[in-house]
């Protein structure tokens, strides 16, 4: 159970949603059959060790909701009160993800990302908005919303999620506590618009750390996530805190050193699989495991990362100063705890 009441959801995230999230992508056993407990744990406790305080337990991996309550029950008993856990409302129905969030929540979920299936396709924003407080209503844990073009909202409003969508939901859902703001995503003019209209109603995110940092300079930000930066080992946890805390000069010259990590990030993103409106996870995982974590398989459909991103990826760490192991890319697929 949520160590605070529906009702006191805002004041809790207040208290308690500071720092850095990663994403937690789950392992699985050789022949994908199960959970891969070593890997699971391995890849909590470093991100502990990386400074992280959150972490969003990944369900877009082909999982079932009584898998994810398990993988969220390894993590919670790994982690103890040291990291805050997600859980990822992104399986393919309303009527799954409120099962799979009530589930999770008694494995030890702390806090949900709302996302929105595939097959959701509204026409009109009173689709979205009964979608979003159909899911809020039925669970007790707090929520960030989660705008992005990754929804196809645009056909209906520009930004995907307008200020008035927002705003309507923070006045019928007290459990919303947080928004992700990507509307307009690569540009930064929604989460300008959700700083401006609703900071100090609720807690804006900037996930997206290559602008989180700058903007940093101008805006005051609390939390940031969800995310996969820990694959850049711990820079991120410490640029946001020296940032947060009055330090950004010194935030700033972390923030370049790592820019050729982040550059060959960004051109593996571009580049993969363009106008699909999916995240490859696989991308993600192979960068989880330069940086320490377990790597291993996940299961099918999944997109594959081609060798020329797994070099210019391992090159831009190097070149960051960043972590890298130095195990060769074969040994990825095996993962550093084979189960």
């Amino acid at each position: 159970m949520p160590a605070y009441f529906r009702s006191d959801a805002r004041a809790w995230a207040r208290e308690h949603l500071i720092g850095c999230s990663g994403v937690t992508i789950p392992s699985f056993s050789a022949d994908l059959k199960r959970l891969n407990e070593k890997g699971i744990r391995h890849d909590i406790q470093r991100l502990i060790e990386l400074g992280f305080t959150y972490t969003l337990l990944c369900t877009d991996v082909v999982i079932s909701p009584e898998e994810n309550a398990e993988f969220t029950a390894l993590a919670r008993d790994t982690a103890g009160s040291k990291l805050g856990l997600f859980f990822h409302a992104g399986f393919s129905t309303l009527e799954e993800n409120i099962q799979a969030a009530k589930l999770a929540e008694k494995a030890g979920a702390d806090i949900v990302l709302l996302s929105y299936p595939s097959q959701f396709w509204p026409t009109t924003e009173k689709e979205i908005y009964d979608y979003t407080k159909a899911f809020c209503d039925a669970t007790n844990l707090a929520v960030m919303l989660f705008p992005i073009p990754l929804w196809g909202f645009e056909r209906i409003h520009p930004a995907g999620m307008s200020v008035e969508l927002i705003g309507r939901l923070l006045n019928d859902c007290p459990n919303v506590v947080a928004v992700k703001s990507e509307q307009g995503f690569p540009l930064v003019a929604g989460l300008c618009e959700m700083y401006h209209h609703f900071r100090d109603r609720t807690i804006i995110s900037c996930p997206i750390e290559g602008d989180c940092i700058p903007l940093m300079s101008m805006m005051q930000f609390q939390f940031s996530g969800t995310s996969y930066t820990q694959w850049m080992g711990d820079y991120f946890p410490k640029a946001f805190d020296l940032a947060r805390t009055g330090k950004w000069e010194e935030a700033m010259k972390e923030y370049w050193r790592v820019h050729p990590a982040r550059q060959a990030s960004s051109a593996a993103t571009q580049a993969y699989i363009p106008g699909t409106n999916f995240i490859n996870r696989t991308n993600w995982k192979y960068q989880d495991w330069l940086a320490g974590f377990n790597g291993g398989p996940l299961r099918s459909p999944t997109p594959r990362i081609p060798d020329r991103f797994m070099k210019s990826l391992r090159a831009g760490l190097a070149a960051s100063g960043c972590f890298v192991t130095d195990d060769p890319d074969s040994q990825f697929m095996i993962g550093r705890f084979p189960c």
